[in-house]
């Protein structure tokens, strides 16, 4: 791998190399983390990184674009055709610049928008205070229900109608449970609302067909185009036609300069690998084996967060082990399992230090784990935790990691 770096960059090919042995002989359990297709990281790193393309097809700044017109114009189509959206932008470079770009568009500054607490699943562009959304727009901030850890719509239909907000965002980074558009819908019309759904999170799941779709009811919906999506890192925003212009223009010029063709070209491939028979059965079994996994957990004393998840992801409240998710996360990456520190609602430790931990398997289960290795992770997961400072079992855990990961190997990797 990576010849040409090897000659010219030797420093940088031995740091790759090794990102390259950690990713095949650990398990990556990180919900918003996956492995893209060869197709995917040979457009990514293609020769259209060249190429300057402000604008959009057939209305650039610059000459010399029909053919990034051609891949441009493939990207929209495909997605089109996945998520059934009358309009999509493909030019966004992240998540959140997305968001803002939406915020940018349909909103003006100090307008008041509700969407879910950083603490209780939400994203840092749904409103967190110290955020660019929190500082620009009045966010009210709703949360889930402390015993069941579910969103109540009752609640969130009773904040919108004291509040009458301009937008309702939905959709989030660490909400483990399937989520009711419709009355999401229902309630943003009720109060003259436009309704916003972020499924950075569940968008391969909702494009094969494991989870409903919003794009039908919603007036905006933004994904990521990693994450379940197993694309590059980029996003697109989905909206209907009469919202178009203003969201065209809020990504270009308002927000963003030159779009970054090569990986709107690695977009428009994993598009096509999502519409293909076989994207569906991915998904499934991502679902099947979060299920699975989540179960297991159970068995093991782990408390979760709503008591379970209908996605990809898994939310583990430590306080019953005494171990803090930082320490958590810190031991099992010892042994090779890669996931991430998180608060969980109502936390009453520190963001930096807090009491859980976030997990999925939307990478394990790329590489052809099902639920007998579901069953072996969470073996793996509780023994970690037990031998927080016992060096000779972690290392032993360490090696069971190694010697099964190696019979699952990722796409893209060859050392």
């Amino acid at each position: 791998m990576y010849e040409s770096i090897q000659k010219q960059d030797p420093v940088l090919f031995q740091a790759m190399i090794k990102e390259a042995k950690r990713q095949s002989e650990g398990v990556e359990l990180i919900p918003s983390e996956n492995y893209v297709s060869q197709a995917v990281l040979e457009a990514n790193g293609s020769i259209l990184t060249n190429k300057y393309s402000e604008g959009y097809p057939g209305k650039r700044y610059y000459g010399g674009q029909e053919n990034i017109d051609a891949i441009e114009n493939l990207a929209i189509e495909r997605a089109k055709e996945l998520f059934g959206a009358e309009h999509v932008n493909v030019q966004p470079y992240s998540g959140s610049p997305a968001n803002t770009a939406i915020y940018f568009a349909l909103l003006n500054f100090g307008d008041t928008v509700m969407g879910l607490r950083l603490d209780h699943g939400g994203h840092i562009t749904h409103g967190l205070p110290i955020a660019f959304s929190g500082k620009a727009y009045h966010f009210v901030q709703y949360g889930v229900n402390p015993e069941t850890g579910r969103l109540d719509m009752e609640e969130i239909r009773k904040l919108a109608q004291e509040h009458k907000p301009k937008m309702i965002v939905a959709g989030y980074t660490a909400y483990p449970r399937d989520i009711e558009w419709k009355k999401f819908k229902e309630i943003a019309d009720e109060v003259g609302a436009i309704s916003m759904a972020d499924i950075s999170h569940t968008a391969g799941l909702i494009a094969g067909k494991a989870l409903e779709s919003p794009v039908p009811y919603f007036d905006v919906v933004m994904t990521t185009t990693h994450k379940t999506m197993r694309g590059p890192r980029g996003a697109i925003i989905m909206c209907k036609e009469k919202h178009a212009k203003a969201i065209d223009k809020a990504v270009f010029p308002g927000l963003q300069g030159g779009p970054h063709e090569n990986a709107i070209a690695a977009k428009a491939v994993a598009f096509g690998e999502a519409l293909k028979p076989e994207f569906r059965e991915y998904a499934a079994q991502v679902r099947k084996n979060a299920n699975h996994l989540a179960e297991e957990l159970k068995k093991r004393g782990f408390k979760l967060v709503s008591d379970g998840t209908d996605t990809h992801l898994i939310l583990v409240d430590l306080t019953n082990k005494n171990v803090p998710g930082k320490d958590a996360q810190v031991a099992l990456d010892e042994v090779g399992i890669t996931l991430n520190k998180n608060t969980v609602p109502n936390d009453p430790r520190s963001p930096f230090d807090p009491s859980g931990i976030r997990l999925g398997t939307p990478a394990v289960t790329t590489r052809g784990m099902k639920e007998n290795e579901m069953g072996k992770i969470a073996d793996w997961i509780d023994r970690t935790v037990k031998a927080i400072g016992n060096a000779d079992e972690l290392k032993k855990i360490k090696e069971e990691v190694r010697k099964v990961c190696v019979t699952f190997p990722v796409p893209g990797i060859k050392i």
